[in-house]
């Protein structure tokens, strides 16, 4: 009996092994990676690893891509592109709401394309449109729609607005006309067969795809990737260098260590390290940036605009430069900053306080004429006296009054050496005389 008793759990234990062996064996696993925002480094940082990350699981069978938003950086959606194309995984580029700019490269790099309602994707074009960019993202567009097997022409006429199509269907209407840029709604790319279909869902997707799962795998964004997108915005960069500007500034105003150098520390120091995370910064860019604040602190504490002055803002804009996504992006944030930073200078000027390091580049003393302070020496007493020019006057000259030398004007005349003459007129420094007849 007890043999009977272990045979049968013996048998079961086997059946739970063998069933998990086989649930595992059976287990299709699909990753989501949203990608939305800005496109950057940070962006492209997160898709590649999350890439990876689906690829060393070995259950996995698919990767959807997320797509919602307006575009970004060319360099960094052709390098998000090549990732796509090199997973040996079954890529969806799902487009919840839109795909614009370059998120159109990226939305065309996956094998299937869906979109949701009322979703678009185009307006691809470069900024600066010039005719070296716009071919060169022409080709790279025209390159993708190649290797997935779709509409060369269509994927062109987004990114370039000389392209004219007409309808084939109807050869008096246009899918899009000479000066305009292509922007498919999701009922319009489904028209043209530019979609494989409309799903709102992941589950929509992978069914009308015809793609067997078991689960659904999402990966959210981490708090690092989440900070170095932010930081290198187009929109948030100008305000975080201004806040770090103004802050120095009214550091430099105000005794003491306070707000003003705690903000400016606070929003340099989110800078730098949103820009390492996003791969644009090293330490040695940061090293430049804090060679330029030294030198700055070298002006302020030995005045004398000279080297150290122009060395530190060489410094500092050269750092900032350098840890941003492109240069343009870096000298636009740089002009608007500076902009803010001048507007600030301005107000503290007038109102704010000043500490002893400033007083030292700046006269803090107010001149006033309460205490004694005049522009000009007032020589209205001297209205009406008689001298002898010791010079000529043609017409300015010298006299002499009671042994006092006095540089005067006539209103024109001549007057010789050795004349009387008589001030009439006293206008500031100005002193006018004429000769007496």
């Amino acid at each position: 009996m007890r043999k009977n008793h272990m045979k049968i759990i013996v048998f079961v234990i086997f059946s739970m092994i063998f069933s998990i062996y086989s649930y595992a064996e059976n287990e299709k696993n699909v990753y989501v990676i949203p990608i939305k925002g800005e496109i950057n480094p940070a962006v492209t940082q997160f898709v590649k690893k999350s890439i990876q990350n689906a690829e060393n699981d070995p259950n996995s069978v698919g990767i959807i891509f997320e797509i919602d938003t307006l575009g970004g950086m060319i360099k960094e959606a052709i390098k998000i592109r090549e990732a796509i194309i090199a997973t040996p995984l079954r890529t969806i580029s799902f487009v919840n709401k839109k795909a614009e700019s370059a998120g159109t490269l990226i939305t065309i790099a996956s094998e299937n394309i869906v979109m949701s309602s009322g979703s678009t994707i185009g307006s691809a074009e470069t900024i600066p449109y010039t005719e070296k960019n716009i071919s060169y993202w022409k080709g790279e567009l025209r390159t993708t729609a190649e290797q997935r097997g779709r509409d060369t022409r269509l994927v062109e006429s987004m990114a370039d607005r000389r392209i004219e199509i007409k309808d084939p269907k109807d050869p008096e209407k246009y899918i899009v006309k000479r000066g305009e840029l292509l922007n498919l709604t999701t009922k319009e790319a489904e028209k043209l067969g530019f979609l494989d279909f409309i799903g709102n869902s992941y589950e929509e997707c992978l069914k009308g795809l015809d793609i067997q799962y078991t689960e659904i795998i999402n990966i959210e964004p981490d708090f690092k990737m989440t900070i170095a997108q932010v930081v290198a915005s187009s929109i948030f960069l100008p305000i975080l260098l201004s806040i770090g500007f103004i802050g120095f500034l009214v550091e430099f105003f105000t005794p003491g260590f306070g707000i003003g150098g705690t903000l400016s520390v606070i929003a340099f120091t989110i800078f730098f390290g949103g820009s390492m995370l996003a791969g644009n910064a090293s330490f040695a860019v940061i090293s430049i940036f804090i060679a330029g604040v030294i030198l700055l602190l070298i002006e302020v504490f030995a005045p004398g605009f000279g080297a150290p002055g122009v060395g530190g803002i060489v410094c500092i804009i050269t750092s900032i430069i350098l840890s941003s996504d492109s240069i343009a992006l870096g000298i636009t944030s740089l002009a608007i900053a500076l902009i803010l930073t001048l507007i600030a200078a301005i107000l503290l000027l007038k109102y704010g306080p000043r500490n002893q390091y400033f007083d030292k580049i700046i006269l803090g003393t107010s001149l006033k004429k309460e205490k004694g302070f005049v522009s000009n020496v007032t020589k209205k007493e001297m209205l009406g006296l008689e001298g002898i020019t010791i010079t000529p006057l043609r017409p300015s000259g010298a006299i002499r009054i009671n042994e006092q030398r006095i540089d005067v004007v006539t209103e024109g005349e001549f007057i010789e050496v050795g004349m009387e003459v008589i001030i009439t007129k006293v206008e500031g420094r100005k002193i006018v005389v004429k000769k007496i007849n």
